[in-house]
């Protein structure tokens, strides 16, 4: 059976940490075929727009992407294609994992969480108004209760499948408590329905110093679109940063699977990127796919090249390219995979 997936390289070294991850897919033996599309600045300065209908249409019909990450120009400019992406497609649920590599540098080695993200509503729902009179600008964190629903029951249901034991809602309802209030009253009553689940709660700044001092204390947590975000970075930084953490985003049968990092224009074509990020999240996309024994072979594979610290990028120390990091996985997850 062949995979027929949309495949969007990016901006700045989103090709290279891409072509790389291709090259990491293909040594499973699966086979795919790549719907190649343009977005972002790449596309913006081809004389198109940033999100091309062209490219929505295609993960309409392949129901799977890879996507590499998309330049955003901050202040002014076109609005984020990235989110564009997510609200044309109704891509609710942001799926990011944070998990420990040896021979990263971070400060722990030993975490393992998950991060569930609402993805389309709150302060990014793109709501904003400015009173040019009196130079004052508005902008509304829109939060519905179907929206809480979805992502709340599909964090338990994650949960539940992925064998976890506890799920953290994180909230301000101390003080919002119209919208985080709103979500807090969903997840406690949702929880009802999972009692094999432990659930909690906890105030956002609080949970940023938790996460800190107390990262093995957590397991899965689930949070409105800005506190996500903010979140999520956050855990990615106990485990060596955003260019060794996958992302996904999922809604009712379509997921693209992304890189969480920037484009990084001052390393672009250097052949110097670590495509971890962008390979952990193919991983991912292997799981979608129904493929759990590519996946391992993939996860492992990173486990063990990171252990053996000889083909690490000059991020983490080491001098290998982008090329030469990405060949040598792929040699292991091609071996993984014949044992």
């Amino acid at each position: 059976m062949a995979y027929t997936i949309t495949l969007i390289p990016g901006d700045g070294i989103g090709p290279e940490v891409v072509r790389a991850t291709v090259r990491v897919l293909e040594a499973t033996g699966l086979d795919f075929v790549w719907d190649e599309q343009e977005a972002g600045m790449r596309a913006y300065e081809n004389g198109g727009e940033p999100l091309p209908g062209a490219v929505v249409e295609s993960i309409r019909k392949n129901k799977v992407a890879l996507k590499g990450p998309l330049t955003t120009p901050v202040g002014g400019g076109f609005r984020s294609a990235n989110v564009g992406l997510r609200q044309a497609l109704d891509l609710y649920a942001a799926v990011r994992p944070c998990v420990s590599l040896p021979n990263t540098r971070a400060r722990y080695d030993d975490v393992d969480l998950v991060v569930f993200r609402e993805n389309t509503e709150g302060l990014y729902a793109g709501i904003e108004y400015f009173d040019e009179r009196n130079q004052i600008a508005d902008s509304i964190a829109r939060v519905t209760r179907t929206g809480s629903e979805r992502i709340i029951r599909f964090a338990f249901e994650q949960a539940v499948a992925l064998g976890r034991e506890r799920l953290t809602l994180v909230h301000k309802a101390n003080i919002l408590k119209r919208t985080s209030g709103m979500f807090l009253e969903i997840g406690r009553a949702i929880a009802k329905d999972y009692p094999q689940i432990t659930f909690d709660d906890r105030i956002v700044d609080n949970m940023a110093m938790q996460l800190v001092v107390y990262p093995e204390q957590y397991d899965c947590i689930v949070t409105t679109n800005l506190f996500g975000d903010i979140l999520s970075d956050l855990a990615a930084g106990l485990v060596g940063g955003l260019g060794v953490t996958g992302g996904a985003n999922i809604g009712d049968g379509i997921a693209v699977f992304e890189a969480v990092h920037g484009s990084a224009p001052d390393i672009a074509g250097k052949g110097v990127a670590n495509p971890t990020a962008m390979i952990r999240s193919a991983e991912m996309m292997l799981r979608h796919l129904g493929e759990a024994a590519a996946a391992d072979a993939v996860r492992d594979g990173i486990r063990e090249v990171y252990a053996e610290g000889t083909h690490l990028t000059g991020d983490l120390g080491g001098s290998a390219s982008t090329e030469r990091f990405a060949a040598h996985l792929a040699e292991r997850v091609a071996a993984n995979v014949a044992a």
